[in-house]
């Protein structure tokens, strides 16, 4: 799995695989996009505003790995410029 963030652009992209062939990409609302291989697996999750799906009001992530052990990690910001 692979987590991208754009703050520029404002997106986040969760990829769970690399894709083996063309993708179709399911607008699931505003805020969400899935991408599906044509057998029907989840290739990846984008995000349209991450900042605020994926954020806390201090504007951190935490990551659990498979300990269990948690990760606080800073996204960087880029909302001076909205």
């Amino acid at each position: 799995m692979r987590l991208t963030y754009d703050p520029r652009h404002g997106v986040a992209y969760i990829r769970l695989r690399e894709p083996s062939g063309p993708v179709e990409t399911v607008c699931v609302s505003e805020e969400l996009n899935v991408d599906l291989a044509p057998d029907g697996r989840v290739i990846g999750i984008e995000l349209l505003d991450p900042n605020e799906q994926l954020c806390a009001d201090d504007g951190r992530i935490v990551v659990v790995d498979g300990t269990g052990e948690e990760h606080a990690l800073a996204l960087a910001s880029d909302r001076s410029s909205r």
